[in-house]
């Protein structure tokens, strides 16, 4: 695959790369991250691989990240052949109770500013970051349709929020007859795999395309962080990295190594080849800050892993779910016992006996 190999994001028609380039990194606001300058060209490097898909929010680098990519494409004729997505949601004015949140006064300001600072008449696929549980969803799904009818905004996706949620906004929407939500935004990588238990299937239930965020979780499967150097582990965002450093980690992390050396590539390919692989996936969001960067977790699209290598990093990353998720995996034993579904072989009813149910 390609970076140029495009990919329908949910149940639309929007075509986006199946890698999206995150923009956290944009700006040097907060202490780590790009420069203005270094931040243009990862931009120039992505779109000139094929690359047509940029994610942002209201807040990152305090906006800083909005207006880099606005002063960016205001020097091009790359804006309509862009499909740039940014967040409502999260708050710039402390103490305004009405500056954040999912209400309809946040979500058309938010809107008004964000395309202000990226200097653009329409945002392609507008978010909403969070899970406003202070405000009825028909609210929010109603000023989100009103922005998609004006113009001011193409699709529509949810981020950061629980399945039963996004799947009741998908339902009302569609009974409404309001605009639908295309995608799902989440954070999805080796070492944050719950989303397997209701989120991800929610999502290709409701034709939502799904967009990982944090896909090497925060570095950490760039295999920088090792239990040899645990004692010296210092990250530029703290707590964030370093609390979910643990032998699990570890053992996670050294798998991906092992596989990386075995094919001669970099953990990081081979963290992202996996996650990129898994069912409902359509386009992970990488978070780089300079060029190599870039160049390195784009490789990954041209990487190809065995059935048994994903296999290993499956095993060895699998999470443990709520409730009814190893349950249901149990199901077919006394659904069609002795029986072969959907490529899917049950063995026995232990409850039924071999002959079946007797009363």
């Amino acid at each position: 695959m390609q970076l140029n190999h495009y990919l329908t994001l949910g149940r639309s028609g929007l075509r986006v790369s199946p890698f999206c380039l995150g923009t956290m990194t944009f700006g040097e606001d907060l202490g780590w991250g790009a420069s203005v300058e270094e931040s243009g060209r990862m931009i120039d490097r992505y779109l000139e691989l094929g690359g047509n898909f940029i994610d942002t929010a209201n807040v990152y680098t305090f906006g800083h990240s909005e207006k880099i990519i606005g002063d960016h494409f205001k020097k091009s004729a790359k804006r309509n052949s862009t499909v740039i997505a940014t967040k409502f949601f999260g708050s710039r004015r402390p103490g305004d109770p009405n500056a954040g949140g999912a209400s309809r006064k946040n979500i058309i300001t938010s809107c008004e500013d964000s395309l202000r600072r990226l200097q653009t008449d329409y945002i392609d696929l507008y978010w909403m970051h969070s899970w406003d549980y202070f405000t009825p969803i028909e609210e929010t799904l109603s000023a989100l349709d009103d922005l998609v009818s004006s113009g001011k905004v193409r699709y529509l996706g949810f981020s950061d929020t629980p399945a039963w949620k996004v799947a009741e906004a998908q339902v009302t929407a569609k009974f409404r007859s309001w605009n639908p939500l295309i995608a799902l935004q989440v954070e999805y990588s080796l070492l944050e795999r719950t989303v397997e238990g209701d989120l991800i299937p929610m999502a290709r239930e409701l034709g939502l395309g799904v967009t990982p965020w944090s896909p090497l979780r925060s570095g950490i499967l760039t295999g920088k962080y090792t239990r040899a150097n645990r004692n010296q582990q210092k990250a530029d965002r703290g707590e964030w990295v370093t609390s979910a450093l643990n032998d699990r980690a570890y053992d996670i992390v050294d798998a991906v190594v092992q596989i990386a050396n075995e094919i001669g590539s970099t953990p990081a390919r081979v963290a992202l080849r996996w996650l990129s692989s898994q069912p409902g996936v359509t386009s992970p969001i990488i978070g780089v800050r300079n060029v190599k960067q870039l160049d390195d977790n784009l490789a990954a699209l041209e990487l190809s892993l065995t059935p048994k290598q994903i296999e290993r990093l499956s095993q060895i990353s699998a999470p443990t779910l709520n409730f009814p998720s190893d349950f249901l995996k149990r199901s077919p034993q006394f659904r069609n016992p002795d029986t072969t579904i959907n490529g899917e072989t049950a063995s026995g009813n232990p409850l039924a006996g071999r002959e079946g149910l007797k009363y």
